[in-house]
């Protein structure tokens, strides 16, 4: 996908590292088998496919391994939920913050880091379904 520039999808990269981070600490404050553990459970597997689609992307063609492979169509379908869930809880947000404020550029960079994940993943299902599936 040459949809995206090489710092879009290095911003993006950062943003769903920087995700990854943040829920991977935010887990170990909620008991295991709770809603809210799973929520960030699910919320890192979709960061991880994400992170991994964009290193695709930022990868010289020729140098790509064929590891995208070891995501499912049932992982990557799964990981469209909560890709779409921060997108619309930053919309929400980008509410109650002036335009043009540090906070609504920040959700800003996210939301567009998101809506680069949710096209990748897209497109890997796309891509999926066009080789016969998984």
């Amino acid at each position: 996908m040459d949809n995206y520039t090489y710092e879009e999808l290095n911003k993006a990269h950062r943003e769903v590292s920087s995700t990854i981070s943040k829920c991977e600490k935010m887990q170990g404050k909620f008991t295991e088998g709770t809603a809210q553990y799973s929520l960030l459970r699910n919320r890192i597997k979709a960061m991880a496919i994400s992170k991994r689609l964009i290193e695709s992307e930022l990868s010289p063609k020729e140098q790509m391994t064929d590891d995208l492979g070891q995501y499912t169509k049932k992982e990557l379908s799964e990981a469209l939920r909560p890709v779409a869930s921060v997108i619309s809880k930053c919309e929400k947000a980008q509410e109650k913050f002036a335009e043009g404020s540090s906070h609504c550029r920040r959700l800003e960079n996210l939301i567009k880091a998101m809506e680069i994940a949710k096209a990748l993943i897209e497109a890997q299902l796309a891509l999926d379904e066009t080789n016969g599936g998984l």
